[in-house]
């Protein structure tokens, strides 16, 4: 038997077994031997009375010093004992097990093992299992496998039938290359399989984890490493360094920060190595991303060709568009923007533009992927806020021209360890320097009751001549959670700041022509105060705007609310953000308490990460589909990194082979990347 077998091959496994197990997703015996405990039940020694700790699965021995006692309870027959040992006496209870009464003999001495657990202010021993002296020393020290099951099986089951598979199936070979075993200090494949599910100890568990963890990762790596190797394609656009460039660097009314520098750098060694970029932008919100990407733009019009500028939202794509009119246009460069919302005749004209040439650059939202869009010369694709385009998207876009360069921004921190996850086929910049006239944000958490306090000081900025954005989480009133409601809380706020203050309000379910004018009359300076949803969240740059508050910011994530943040702070005033809790809980409070803390996007990257898990982080992996079985990428980073450095000794021929060697690999490939032809 192997790992390819039918698990009805495995002994014991009739049609009914089988049906259960196909539940579970377990086909093959590889299956079902990568079937991993989700839990162990860990046998530790005997501990006194006293010694019991509620909430823990313990152990206790002692004598039965009163006779049991049962009592109906809500259709529950309760047995009650009393255990006692010289520390004291213990209370245990059982519930729907009458058969106990004939079994519990007065003055016997008891070995008892349950969950600890309190009622009425009294430590109670809570359903224990009855073990002798041999039957419960022979598991002392051992942890026995819990698994994931479905309804008719039970762990008992999934235990024996895992035992059978191991015991019987020849196909558990080696995979790895004895030099990454040895440096990386990795157990052999067969015995990590064996402890995983049975450990001996919890020194044998940990080295069969952190084995099967370094092959879901490398495996993982080596697959991206061969998408770059596939990928990597000759560039049909080299372009050099221009002089124009150099002058309007010279010329910007700031000097860019070393990050800038840095990253404009790497583009620029990129786009002339004579292959084709593919690189990811991450930069904290207000690092100056938008001024690389200028860089590149331009560079790419100084070299004869065309660049396209993809972004989210309508709103931006026009306040990226007046930027790069207001920065290239004076220097010969023709800016277009496609939208959307543009008339038939302005959608028309944009395309014969693009075609024709007589556009060096546009910037557009998703409405740039449209099959009739055309361009003459694409050569460089930047798309802005990568986290909200499918890769498909991106390819979509690339497919305009003959291979051009993709550079791909995101204002959204990333943990390095979930960057080589996500975006591992990519070649990474980090922007983790903010321009130095930039103030650091002050913040502060709050409670509801601090409204007014908060509604004193927004007056107060707005005197000064300053703006205010307000976050709510609803846009309309619902029966259901008491959430602000944008519609009410404008209202309400109109008659509170009423003669003092204009204000406005913004939300998703507006059309695009809406959002912009609403948009553009507070980058005017005529709005004071926008009541927005998270719409805002990718908006325009306000400089004059210094306070954010967020109502109930409790039910944001972290990431989320770092984003909303970086809408004040933008000019050389100091800004302030309040963020408003509706929900006093102790894990919403040590939640924004980060956030409070900290105006580093990358540390509170992390942060949400380890408080929300990976498959939870701002939605950037899909629902429901675990990317991997054993690892985490925030707990597991170091062996991450590890196994990055591994797959990088490859190439792609070498990659090629390691997956061919057993089915079972080429698998695990088509599942983490789809479909590659190797």
């Amino acid at each position: 038997m192997n790992y390819n077998d039918s698990v009805r091959k495995i002994k014991g496994v009739g049609e009914k077994a089988e049906n259960y197990l196909h539940k579970l997703d377990i086909f093959q015996v590889g299956d079902l031997l990568e079937h991993y405990p989700r839990d162990y039940d860990e046998f530790k020694e005997l501990v006194p009375v006293s010694g019991l700790r509620e909430g823990k699965v313990m152990a206790v021995e002692g004598v039965l010093r009163r006779k049991p006692s049962v009592k109906n309870t809500s259709n529950l027959k309760v047995i009650t004992a009393f255990l006692e040992d010289e520390t004291g006496v213990l209370q245990i209870t059982w519930f729907n097990m009458p058969f106990l009464m004939n079994q519990l003999r007065l003055g016997t001495r008891y070995i008892m093992r349950g969950k600890v657990g309190r009622h009425n202010g009294k430590i109670v021993l809570e359903q224990p299992k009855l073990y002798s002296k041999n039957e419960f020393y022979k598991k002392v020290g051992k942890m026995l496998p819990i698994y994931p099951l479905t309804a008719g099986l039970t762990n008992h089951q999934m235990t024996k039938v895992v035992q059978t598979a191991l015991s019987e199936c020849e196909g558990i070979l080696e995979f790895l290359p004895q030099e990454i075993r040895k440096r990386n200090d990795l157990v052999g494949y067969k015995k990590a399989v064996q402890d995983i599910h049975f450990p001996k100890n919890r020194v044998d568990f940990i080295k069969a984890r952190k084995r099967l963890v370094f092959d879901e990762l490398f495996l993982y790596q080596a697959a991206l490493r061969a998408i770059r190797f596939q990928n990597d394609q000759k560039s049909c656009h080299v372009m050099i360094q221009k002089k124009e460039v150099e002058e309007f660097l010279e010329n910007l009314p700031f000097a860019l920060t070393d990050a800038q520098r840095r990253v404009y750098d790497e583009i620029l060694a990129d786009l002339s190595s004579g292959h084709v970029m593919n690189r990811l932008v991450q930069g904290d919100v207000g690092s100056g991303k938008t001024v690389v990407a200028v860089l590149a733009l331009y560079l790419t019009v100084c070299n004869g060709s065309q660049g396209a500028f993809m972004v989210p939202t309508e709103v931006l794509a026009l306040q990226h568009y007046t930027s790069l009119q207001n920065m290239l246009g004076v220097l010969g460069v023709r800016v277009g923007l496609l939208t959307g919302s543009l008339t038939a005749k302005q959608k028309r004209e944009a395309k014969e533009k693009l075609a024709a040439g007589e556009w060096d650059i546009v910037v557009g939202t998703h409405a740039i992927l449209q099959d009739n869009v055309e361009f003459q010369d694409l050569a460089l694709v930047i798309t802005d806020e990568q986290h909200r385009f499918g890769v498909r998207q991106r390819e979509v876009l690339s497919e305009k021209g003959e291979a051009p360069h993709i550079l791909a921004m995101s204002a959204t921190p990333i943990p390095r360890t979930l960057a080589l996850v996500l975006y591992g086929d990519m070649d990474l910049s980090v922007m983790d320097e903010l321009p130095a006239n930039r103030l650091p944000i002050k913040n502060c958490v709050v409670g509801t009751d601090y409204r007014p306090n908060a509604y004193r000081f927004m007056k107060e900025q707005i005197e000064k001549g300053h703006q205010v954005y307000i976050i709510c989480p609803m846009v309309e009133e619902s029966e259901d959670v008491e959430l602000e409601s944008v519609a009410l809380y404008t209202e309400q706020l109109r008659q509170i700041f009423h003669g003092t203050a204009v204000v406005d309000s913004l939300h998703g379910k507006m059309k695009p022509a809406q959002k912009n004018e609403v948009m553009e009359r507070f980058g005017a300076g005529e709005t004071d105060i926008l009541v927005s949803t998270t719409v805002i969240e990718v908006g325009i740059d306000v400089p004059n705007a210094t306070v954010m508050m967020i109502e109930n910011a409790e039910r944001f994530g972290l990431a989320g609310l770092h984003q909303l943040r970086g809408r004040v702070g933008r000019g050389e005033a100091q800004s302030y953000c309040i963020l408003m809790y509706g929900n006093d809980t102790k894990e919403g409070k040590e939640r924004l308490s980060i956030l409070a803390s900290s105006n580093d996007g990358f540390h509170i990257a992390r942060e949400d990460l380890r408080l929300r898990g990976q498959g939870d982080f701002f939605g950037v992996l899909q629902s429901g589909d675990k990317l991997f079985k054993l690892a985490d990428i925030y707990e597991d980073a170091t062996l991450l990194q590890a196994a990055n450095e591994e797959a990088k000794r490859y190439e792609f021929h070498e990659i090629s082979r390691f997956y061919a060697r057993n089915r079972r690999l080429s698998e695990k490939l088509e599942h983490y990347m789809g479909k590659v032809s190797l």
